[in-house]
């Protein structure tokens, strides 16, 4: 089983969008993986009720955050991990992962906090130790913009590689109103987008191998 968790203190980051992107990359693949939801909110439990009956099935568990517990069966498992965790359930998110995806979003403000959250990551030996893979990702970037070259200097400096840029595109709000991801699309309409992931989803592929 590998387990890739998604997750940063800061909210509105965009860990719902990465995680059922993810979780519909893996089925696409011919797997069926399990997108594990912290979220008290649930969005993605939501979307997954919206998925159309004829795209690869995810299998979706709703949990609290201090009740977590994978169960063995699925060859890949995606947690989608809400913002604000205590320092005790964060400890147990970075236990049972295999790798940790931080996506942060071009702002002073994400930018900070998630600063200070990947700092805190490092305080964890699994981390520090090279047990645990983090790789960052800035999401909703808008191209060409004063926030993306303030967002490549945030990244440039991090002691944790950057990824992939995910542009801010209505194709992710289209696709989460209709319970479907770029991977769900035709090639075509979606590539440009896809091309964006390259980078991150050779680095999962190579470390989950």
């Amino acid at each position: 089983m590998h387990v890739i968790a998604v997750v940063n203190l800061k909210g509105g980051c965009g860990k719902t969008t990465v995680s059922t992107q993810l979780a519909a990359r893996f089925a696409r693949l011919g797997h069926r993986p399990l997108l594990v939801d912290l979220d008290k909110q649930k969005s993605a439990t939501q979307w997954v009720s919206r998925r159309p009956a004829d795209l690869p099935t995810i299998d979706i568990l709703s949990q609290d955050a201090d009740e977590l517990e994978i169960p063995r069966g699925h060859a890949f498992v995606v947690m989608d991990v809400p913002a604000g965790l205590k320092k005790r359930l964060l400890e147990d998110v970075i236990r049972l992962a295999d790798a940790i995806i931080v996506p942060v979003l071009p702002g002073a403000f994400d930018e900070g906090a998630t600063a200070r959250f990947l700092t805190t990551l490092e305080g964890f030996k699994p981390v520090r130790k090279g047990r645990r893979p983090v790789a960052v990702v800035g999401n909703r970037v808008r191209r060409g913009t004063a926030g993306e070259r303030r967002l490549d200097v945030f990244l440039a400096g991090l002691s944790f590689p950057a990824l992939a840029k995910l542009s801010d595109s209505q194709l992710y709000v289209s696709a989460a109103d209709n319970g479907v991801t770029l991977f769900d699309q035709p090639v075509g309409r979606v590539r440009k987008a896809l091309d964006e992931w390259k980078p991150l989803l050779t680095w999962v592929d190579e470390g989950l191998a």
